[in-house]
């Protein structure tokens, strides 16, 4: 099966699974997603749920932020990953927007010269906050992207761009996050039996299904 009829079939299942997505990262603002975004690298979305309530209702915008020190910061976001780095990466951040308006604006340039913020984090911000099309693929993607044989890329830049080649450009948005949602529910990273998931067990070669099976 080709990598277009293949990702056809998928558009039908994930379409069925979760026709409106949400963004799974809470937020009230552009601001504010693309500051949870920067958090969530190698930490759960539910770890960064659980401290931005506080951080946002002290720092709401990149002025409130900026009046804070970045060990301020850190008390606020200590739970999640790689904290310092982070909060020290918040701080500069608001005074990035600060000098360059004050806002957060639809650029891809601007967005990802923004400390704490590379591809994946302007992607999402860019679909999630502006609905520009962009197409976000974190290691979990880029892990089903090769178990469904639609990627066979060594890196998430090359993943990106085969997804795009194959999903319809006004389906990105939706698809990335439905994709998150099928893997955590149905197609997990460790003991997924791949024979039984609804996708991996037609997608997926014979050989991908025997390698994991092997894990």
């Amino acid at each position: 099966m080709r990598r277009s009829e293949k990702a056809a079939k998928i558009d039908v299942i994930l379409d069925e699974l979760y026709p409106n997505p949400p963004v799974p990262l809470d937020h009230e603002t552009p601001y504010q997603l693309t500051v949870a975004v920067a958090l969530s690298a190698q930490t759960t979305d539910k770890k960064v749920n659980q401290v931005t309530p506080a951080l946002f209702k002290a720092a709401p915008t990149p002025e409130k932020m900026s009046e804070l020190a970045p060990e301020e910061i850190l008390e606020f976001i200590r739970e999640v990953g790689l904290a310092p780095t982070k909060a020290k990466n918040l701080s500069k951040m608001a005074f990035q927007i600060l000098e360059a308006g004050g806002e957060i604006i639809p650029d891809w340039d601007f967005l990802e010269s923004l400390a704490g913020v590379g591809h994946k984090t302007a992607s999402v911000v860019m679909g999630g906050a502006f609905d520009i099309p962009a197409f976000a693929v974190d290691t979990h993607i880029h892990r089903l992207a090769n178990r469904w044989g639609l990627s066979n890329g060594t890196t998430v830049e090359r993943t990106e761009k085969d997804l795009k080649a194959v999903f319809a450009e006004d389906t990105w948005n939706r698809r990335h996050l439905q994709i998150i949602f099928f893997g955590r529910e149905y197609c997990p990273a460790r003991n997924h039996d791949l024979a039984e998931c609804p996708i991996c067990s037609w997608a997926a070669t014979k050989k991908q299904i025997a390698l994991e099976a092997k894990k």
